[in-house]
């Protein structure tokens, strides 16, 4: 991951090496790597019920949420749920009922900022990057007010650990204005710290089947 933020602030400083053990410190990349692997497994290993449970929680969190956030109209881009993450479809279609635009996020051009394309429940879906169903090329193309990020890892800070790929912090630091971006993942997935680097941007609000675990919103 080579971003170079622009439309939103870098993390507050690079890790530094009093804050993990030097062998991790010497590797930051085979750490990171190795802790998605860990989470990943972890949340592979749950059970569909305790998935399906989790998923619930998360969206009775998002579905009290994310209307005052938005504007009358105003666009919501969600994911489509892979490896494991949690499912919000349904929160898709609660907001599509409510007059809220949803859109889902589009790799395009590989190492490019992703683009966001107009959903309805009508939409008939295709093949994207990674075999990730996603709406047809000639989709309207939107801009979110707020984008969910879904989260490998999580810290207290309000950064993500997310596949490694860079997608999201590229696109926060193209998007102006940048959307209110809500991380959304498992409470078992809290670190002590991702190690943020200045191509990491924090997210506004970490979400899990919790509640709000951090935030950078004004109180």
């Amino acid at each position: 991951m080579t971003d170079d933020p622009q439309a939103r602030p870098p993390a507050s400083s690079p890790c530094l090496a009093a804050d993990l053990a030097p062998a991790d410190v010497s590797d930051l990349l085979g750490w990171r790597r190795a802790e998605r692997a860990r989470l990943r497994a972890a949340r592979d290993a749950l059970r569909v019920t305790e998935r399906q449970t989790i998923g619930t929680a998360i969206f009775r969190h998002l579905a009290g949420l994310v209307p005052g956030m938005l504007p009358p109209g105003g666009v919501f881009s969600a994911y489509w749920p892979i490896k494991g993450e949690p499912d919000l479809r349904p929160l898709m279609f609660t907001l599509h009922e409510a007059g809220f635009r949803i859109a889902l996020p589009v790799v395009e051009t590989r190492f490019a900022p992703l683009v966001f394309r107009h959903w309805t429940p009508e939409t008939r879906m295709e093949r994207g990057d990674w075999n990730i169903p996603v709406p047809p090329a000639d989709s309207l193309r939107l801009i979110p007010d707020v984008a969910l990020a879904p989260l490998v890892g999580w810290d207290d800070a309000a950064f993500r650990l997310g596949y490694g790929g860079g997608y999201f912090d590229r696109t926060l630091a193209a998007l102006t204005p940048a959307p209110l971006a809500i991380g959304v993942g498992f409470q078992a997935a809290r670190l002590d710290t991702i190690c943020p680097q200045p191509h990491d941007i924090p997210l506004d609000l970490i979400v899990t089947e919790a509640g709000v675990q951090a935030s950078r919103r004004p109180r």
